[in-house]
C-alpha cells in the first residue's frame, strides 16, 4: 500500500509544477496594465555576469499604467535601458537620468485576441502535463498488480489520481478564465 502513495504523490507533485509552472507564464503575458514580472526575464550585465534587473534595481508600479526601475547604482542605468531595449518587453524606457519609466500602451483589440490565444496555448500544455501525469500514475500502478497489489486497491488508487487530475484540470481553467478576463478587460 505504500507504493500506492508514492505513486499518488508523484502524480500530484507533477500535476502541482504543471500548475505553479502556468502561473508563472500567464504572469508573463502583458494584459495592459503595469506589472513588474514583465521585466523579470530581461537580463541586465553587472560586473561580468548576466544578471536579472530586479537584482540590480528596485522594480516598483506607481499606477496601472507605468513600471518604475531606479537602478542601485547610477552608472547601471544606461545598461538596464540598453538591456529592456534588447529585450522582447516591447516597450521604449524613458530615462529621466535616475529612473527609468516604462509606459504601458493600451492594448489593441486585435492584440488582446492574440494573447489571450497564447494564454488558452499555455493552459492547453498544462493540461496536456496534468494528464500524462495521470497517465504515468495509472501505469505505474497497473504495474504494482503483476508485483501482488489486489485489483480492488488498484481500482480505487486509478480512482484517487483521476480526482488529482480533475482538480489541477479545474485550477488549470480557473487560471486561464482569470488570464482572459483579465487580458480582455478594456
Amino acid at each position: 500500500m505504500v507504493d500506492v502513495k508514492k505513486h499518488l504523490n508523484d502524480a500530484e507533485e507533477k500535476m502541482q509544477h504543471a500548475v505553479m509552472y502556468l502561473e508563472e507564464t500567464l504572469d508573463h503575458i502583458r494584459a495592459g496594465k503595469a506589472n513588474p514580472k514583465l521585466l523579470d526575464g530581461v537580463k541586465v550585465e553587472y560586473y561580468g555576469s548576466h544578471v536579472p534587473v530586479s537584482n540590480v534595481a528596485t522594480v516598483s508600479t506607481p499606477d496601472a499604467r507605468t513600471i518604475t526601475v531606479q537602478p542601485w547604482e547610477k552608472s547601471m542605468l544606461r545598461e538596464i535601458e540598453k538591456a529592456i531595449i534588447n529585450s522582447e518587453v516591447g516597450i521604449m524606457p524613458d530615462n529621466n537620468g535616475e529612473i527609468i519609466r516604462l509606459a504601458i500602451p493600451p492594448l489593441t483589440e486585435e492584440r488582446r485576441k492574440i494573447l489571450a490565444k497564447q494564454a488558452k496555448q499555455d493552459a492547453e500544455h498544462a493540461k496536456v502535463s496534468v494528464r500524462n501525469a495521470r497517465r504515468d500514475a495509472i501505469e505505474a500502478l497497473k504495474k504494482l498488480i503483476k508485483e501482488g497489489l489486489a485489483e480492488d486497491a488498484e481500482k480505487d488508487a486509478e480512482a484517487d489520481v483521476q480526482k488529482i487530475h480533475d482538480r489541477y484540470i479545474k485550477k488549470v481553467d480557473e487560471l486561464y478564465a482569470a488570464k482572459e478576463k483579465e487580458i480582455m478587460t478594456v
